[in-house]
């Protein structure tokens, strides 16, 4: 993880190159290292100018670290966030804790059982009263007991980095090569990544160089659509999103614990207060103040406001975010900003382009927390030295699910920006690199977590943490989508939720059994051929479309057959022309198919789902049509 001293590093005084081994061809190493020398230069430019900035207004600025924790500590906070913080104390197990145990696969609930383990060392340690048995909830065998009473003296070898006498990690020893570079790959959520990477350590498997920097060999992946589509973030309802960060958390540790990594989280920050209303305001609080003026606002209008002024007139800017504008006239915007932006008087077009992306970095910055959080601003920056580039991947779409909503959403603005300045590169001269080593000085340095890390890091904790935002920024769309085996724990949540269990403490595990047979019984009653289902569309028309469901049925399939039925029943042709188009194109329908109830709350389907697989699984909902929200509304 990432840490400083309070920005040292000075443009006469770089740190030296580290000597790191690559595969690749000598040629091909070349043309890299002045890559590399060139792009790091704008990222010791960054962190520069923002030391500058904050010496002029007498602040700190350091990249962010984890401070070390009290044996157990992590442990009880870890549990307290997975939402199993009545696994801490007294032995009883309210309904809801206890479904979400049963929804785990093999290598999360190993992941729950190291942290009961590690914490209940520690109680025992300190003569406090013992914590619940953890075989009492998943059946551990009294090997794996007496196993871990040996290890008292010890921490836990998977939840803390697993080294030997040298101080080395005995992870799998990882190939180097270059991963397929350029090629596409499958990416695969249906299966929990922690269980593929169980199943992937018993054999080998290539990763890719962290050295390599060139955009255009990065490896494409592809999500393979199962018949159940794929769900992006935003497809979910909010009650179902909910559940999503505390079995992403559960997923990423148990991912980690597989690895052989240590999953770093800080404590959460405490919040100053400020009389300003713009820059250095709480996210959270900011969008309630917009959401008075513009309700169902999810990013912050002044966020909204640079980024629009910077797509209109910026994005031809050479050098656009890499040239620093003055920091006089940026302090002087500010303030003018938070005198006139709200009534509307601010005058955009009489800003300097690089005064606006100045604004724009500024603004990051002076967030009281930082936008990937103060919590897991140091699992992010961990995430460089997992060596395969498909499992940072996972790791990265996890850690996206866990941040909240508001940083979620103005995080993924702020990608969707970045992804426009590096389509027109050829004009701005600002590549993926590029804008990777700018903007991450702003988003992983924060003047409220002053650590240090050790001499000679700087260079590898300075590209690492660039080529984190590399990766956020390319792989943005397949980030931002929730994988099946999430979705899958979901339902299981909402379909056990409703049943309460009557249990004694003794016989946890017994059930959990139980539980597990209920869905079997369920599962046993699917498989029909065929089925008719009514869905609904109260909007646009008052009666029900019938539909006839066979294993080729998709949600496209329906869509198509209900646009065919509103121009038979004699809709108003022009509002028939207006329901089907978005954004002036035809190939863009206006309407989505949503399942509703049963084991959701509200999901947004893809139209290549197919609809008998998700009747079989959710046999209780509803399907309705509806408008989509992105496109103008007709009524």
């Amino acid at each position: 993880s990432l840490s400083s001293r309070h920005c040292p590093w000075k443009m006469n005084q770089l740190p030296p190159k580290s000597a790191v081994a690559s595969p690749v061809s000598e040629s091909t190493n070349s043309r890299l290292e002045a890559l590399d020398n060139l792009s790091m230069d704008s990222f010791w430019l960054e962190v520069e100018n923002i030391k500058q900035s904050a010496e002029a207004e007498q602040e700190e600025c350091s990249l962010a670290d984890v401070k070390t924790q009290e044996e157990g500590e992590a442990e009880a906070e870890w549990l307290q966030d997975a939402g199993l913080s009545e696994l801490l104390g007294e032995p009883a197990v309210d309904n809801e804790q206890l479904v979400l145990l049963s929804t785990l696969t093999r290598t999360q609930a190993a992941a729950v059982q190291r942290r009961l383990d590690t914490y209940s060392r520690s109680r025992r340690r300190r003569n406090k009263h013992p914590v619940r048995d953890v075989r009492d909830i998943f059946g551990v065998g009294s090997s794996q007991d007496t196993a871990a009473e040996k290890e008292e003296s010890s921490p836990d070898p998977l939840w803390h980095n697993l080294r030997t006498s040298n101080g080395q990690r005995k992870t799998q020893d990882y190939s180097c090569t270059v991963r397929n570079p350029g090629k596409e790959e499958v990416f695969n959520m249906d299966v929990a990544y922690s269980e593929q990477a169980a199943v992937l350590l018993k054999g080998s498997f290539l990763s890719e160089s962290r050295k390599l920097k060139d955009g255009n060999a990065l490896t494409r992946f592809k999500i393979p659509k199962g018949r159940l589509g794929v769900t992006r973030i935003g497809d979910l309802s909010a009650q179902d999103m909910k559940k999503i960060p505390t079995l992403a958390l559960i997923e990423l540790t148990a991912l980690c614990d597989i690895l052989g990594f240590e999953l770093k989280r800080n404590k959460a920050a405490k919040l100053k207060t400020t009389e300003k209303r713009l820059f250095g305001v709480p996210l959270n609080t900011l969008l309630e103040n917009d959401q008075k003026l513009l309700p169902n606002t999810k990013v912050p209008l002044l966020l909204q406001a640079l980024l629009s002024c910077l797509e209109k007139r910026g994005l031809e800017t050479e050098g656009i975010l890499r040239v620093s504008g003055s920091q006089t006239r940026i302090k002087s915007l500010e303030q003018k900003l938070e005198r006139d932006f709200y009534s509307g008087l601010f005058r955009w077009d009489e800003v300097h382009q690089n005064d606006v992306s100045g604004l724009l970095k500024r603004f990051i910055r002076e967030l009281p927390a930082p936008l990937l959080t103060a919590e897991y601003l140091p699992a992010f920056a961990a995430v460089q030295n997992i060596p395969d580039l498909k499992q940072r991947l996972q790791a990265l779409n996890l850690l996206i699910l866990i941040l909240p909503e508001s940083n979620r959403n103005t995080l993924k603005a702020l990608l969707e920006f970045l992804s426009k300045v590096v389509a027109r590169e050829k004009n701005n001269k600002m590549n993926l690199w590029n804008v990777s080593t700018v903007m991450a000085p702003n988003l992983f340095m924060h003047k409220g977590l002053p650590n240090k890390i050790p001499e000679g890091k700087e260079k590898q904790l300075a590209e690492g943490a660039a080529d984190v935002v590399r990766m956020m920024i390319h792989y943005q769309d397949l980030l931002w989508t929730v994988s099946s085996f999430l979705v899958a724990q979901v339902r299981k949540l909402n379909e056990s939720s409703s049943k309460r269990y009557q249990f004694c403490d003794k016989r946890i595990k017994n059930l959990l059994r139980k539980i597990h047979a209920d869905k079997e019984k369920v599962e046993k009653n699917q498989g029909e051929p065929s089925k008719i289902v009514k869905v609904h569309a109260s909007l646009l028309l008052k009666d029900s479309l019938e539909v006839h469901l066979n294993n080729a049925t998709r949600v496209a399939d329906v869509l198509r057959q209900f646009q065919k039925n509103l121009c038979q029943n004699g809709w108003n042709i022009v509002n028939t022309v207006n329901l089907l188009k978005c954004n002036n194109s035809t190939e863009c329908t206006n309407l989505l198919l949503y399942e509703v109830g049963g084991n959701i709350g509200e999901h947004c389907l893809d139209p290549d789902t197919y609809l008998l697989d998700l009747y079989h699984i959710n046999p209780h909902a509803e399907w309705i049509i509806k408008q989509n929200p992105s496109c103008p509304r007709m009524f």
